[in-house]
């Protein structure tokens, strides 16, 4: 039995557009995956490409066409169907995309040390900033989980994105001069870590500064159906109550809905950060199927014509 996501999650996904869960994948599957893609110690690593070429040719990771439903990719018994079928994160991906969910793609993310790219004559860099695949106006969404089999530590360069960016359209590396952000995080995290994602956030892969290898297994994950209220909702509440705006006394609870999606990134302007409450508003009313959901009255001033 799956173990869905609570209101709260969900809030938090449509307002940042990521929700990490550390060490949700237990060791022993950890080392199975590993051992299944075929890692080796560094020390008998000599030439990246030829590592990555092994491991893309004798993987356990297979050949998965896109379409694939996640519950046909996997075959029986490997680590990634054992992965996918732990209750953490078949609720996860449950509640975000769907028991009928497909795979759109997969990979095994790499990053080297960089005495293995000096080796090759290559740069040792960090990947740009980028929002994955084209320009998606969809209300609907697309999640991309990394799986971090093995703890990753600040010098190992983990993926760096920009919780709240995700609703803020692009064409893919249209934002790739932005090299630091306000707000943007980097993965530190302990073995058998996920990193969940809307598939518009803006991200990119890390710079490598230790003498380990860095794995990350990416999947990309389309809905096949609505994505209306599929996460444990015991907790939603129903309405839409107004509440006072700007003069409004005393706080409001951190926990509230209302508080989560009018919760502004460090990175946000002044002004057009009243945009993206708007588009988390639209997007809440999306999953709950509630077409006159608002927060604070910012959807209801501008849809009052008579």
């Amino acid at each position: 039995m799956s173990e869905l996501l609570n209101t709260q999650q969900m809030a938090e996904f449509v307002a940042r557009g990521c929700l990490k869960f550390e060490a949700v994948v237990p060791e022993a599957l950890n080392q199975r995956f590993l051992s299944e893609v075929g890692h080796v110690p560094e020390d008998q690593v000599t030439d990246l490409l030829a590592h990555y070429g092994r491991i893309m040719a004798a993987s356990g990771i297979p050949l998965v066409d896109a379409g694939t439903p996640l519950t046909q990719a996997y075959p029986q018994g490997s680590a990634l169907a054992d992965i996918f079928a732990l209750p953490r994160v078949r609720g996860i991906v449950d509640s975000l995309v769907g028991s009928t969910c497909v795979v759109d793609h997969h990979f095994l993310h790499i990053t080297f040390p960089k005495r293995l790219y000096d080796a090759a004559g290559q740069t040792h860099t960090a990947q740009h900033t980028h929002q994955d695949s084209t320009i998606d106006p969809r209300r609907a969404f697309d999640v991309q989980i990394m799986y971090f089999p093995h703890d990753v530590s600040l010098d190992m360069g983990g993926t760096r994105y920009l919780p709240g960016s995700h609703l803020r359209i692009v064409s893919e590396a249209a934002v790739a001069r932005y090299q630091n952000v306000r707000g943007q995080q980097h993965v530190v995290c302990p073995a058998g870590s996920l990193l969940v994602l809307h598939h518009g956030i803006w991200h990119g892969g890390g710079l490598n500064r230790s003498e380990r290898m860095r794995y990350m297994f990416k999947v990309r994950l389309c809905p096949t159906a609505a994505q209306v209220r599929l996460w444990d909702t015991s907790d939603l509440a129903e309405g839409t109550q107004p509440r006072p705006i700007f003069w409004t006394g005393l706080r409001p609870p951190a926990a509230d809905v209302r508080t989560v999606l009018t919760t502004r990134e460090p990175w946000f302007e002044a002004d057009t950060e009243r945009l993206e409450y708007m588009n988390r508003i639209r997007l809440w009313r999306y999953l709950t199927g509630n077409a006159e959901y608002d927060v604070d009255y910012w959807m209801t001033r501008v849809e009052n014509e008579h």
